[in-house]
């Protein structure tokens, strides 16, 4: 069994997970779609990128992260199903994408989360010496979002499937109970928090760009992290929260249920109750740790 991923290039997460998948399985995948017996095409808005008579005469999983509106639009619909011809089975990664996916498709549905590499997300335990580092004040409450939260073409326009504006209506609210409350935040496109941050005079601190090292030590200097979203696949940043052990609350999207206690989900009506478990969330997620997180994908390709 020879497995080729499709092209990605866009230093995203997808690309982390590539390149863990090809370091830890070389011995099942191929960097040539000649020889491959399978075709993963683990970023599907590039697939393009791929030759469709190669596609013809290989097995072919599709993964597809969330669907939005914006995806049930005819030009979008057109690209699924013109995409749809090639693919002989979907992976999902999260259970809430099923309903919609089967509608579009008659083609299998299989879910597997993402696994989590734990030798880059991992509890620290000395936070006073992570803050130091930073230049944060030892007894601030810091509160976490590292996601984009604004629309690419226009970056003051938030991306609402993000939950931009809940995120900052339950700051708000925290920062009522902690006056010494700060927020971090780190990659790109976050200029509708923060300019929302500003008007609320609510402080924050913002780490544009970071690599996995000082990811984690953000991660583990936090007292919250919050997922506020309105539609997600993962977020990946669910499962990173969990393996850090980083108390986190989040939205009831993509695989919080699956990773979270029910206590630690919540909705806009009763985020004032919502409370982290780093407990149940370590326990779920140790499952998808590598390299037993590869396993449920490699059954996917045998049962292909």
């Amino acid at each position: 069994m020879k497995i080729y991923l499709n092209k990605i290039n866009e230093s995203w997460i997808i690309d982390r997970l590539k390149q863990e998948w090809i370091r830890n399985n070389k011995e099942i995948t191929s960097n040539n779609i000649f020889s491959a017996d399978y075709v993963w095409i683990i970023a599907p808005w590039n697939w393009r990128n791929l030759t469709r008579h190669f596609l013809k005469n290989k097995k072919v999983l599709c993964s597809i992260y969330h669907l939005d509106e914006k995806d049930l639009v005819p030009d979008a619909l057109d690209e699924f199903y013109k995409r749809d011809k090639y693919v002989d089975e979907y992976h999902v990664i999260s259970k809430k994408v099923i309903p919609v996916l089967s509608k579009l498709t008659p083609k299998k549905i299989t879910f597997a989360p993402f696994w989590v590499n734990k030798d880059i997300f991992f509890n620290i335990s000395d936070k006073s010496f992570i803050r130091n580092e930073f230049k944060i004040k030892e007894d601030s409450f810091l509160v976490g979002s590292f996601q984009r939260d604004s629309e690419g073409k226009d970056p003051s326009l938030p991306k609402l499937i993000k939950g931009p504006d809940q995120f900052i209506e339950v700051v708000q609210y925290l920062n009522q109970i902690h006056k010494n409350l700060t927020v971090i935040l780190t990659g790109k496109r976050r200029d509708y928090v923060i300019s929302q941050l500003k008007k609320h005079s609510i402080n924050y601190k913002y780490f544009e760009m970071v690599n996995s090292v000082n990811l984690n030590k953000l991660y583990n200097m936090l007292d919250l992290y919050i997922v506020a979203s309105r539609l997600e696949g993962g977020p990946q940043s669910i499962v990173e929260c969990a393996i850090s052990k980083t108390p986190i609350i989040s939205t009831n999207v993509g695989i919080a249920d699956i990773i979270l206690s029910e206590e630690s989900i919540f909705d806009m009506n009763n985020y004032s109750q919502a409370k982290p478990n780093i407990d149940v969330a370590y326990r779920n997620v140790s499952k998808l740790v590598i390299p037993e997180g590869y396993e449920e994908f490699k059954n996917i390709f045998k049962g292909i």
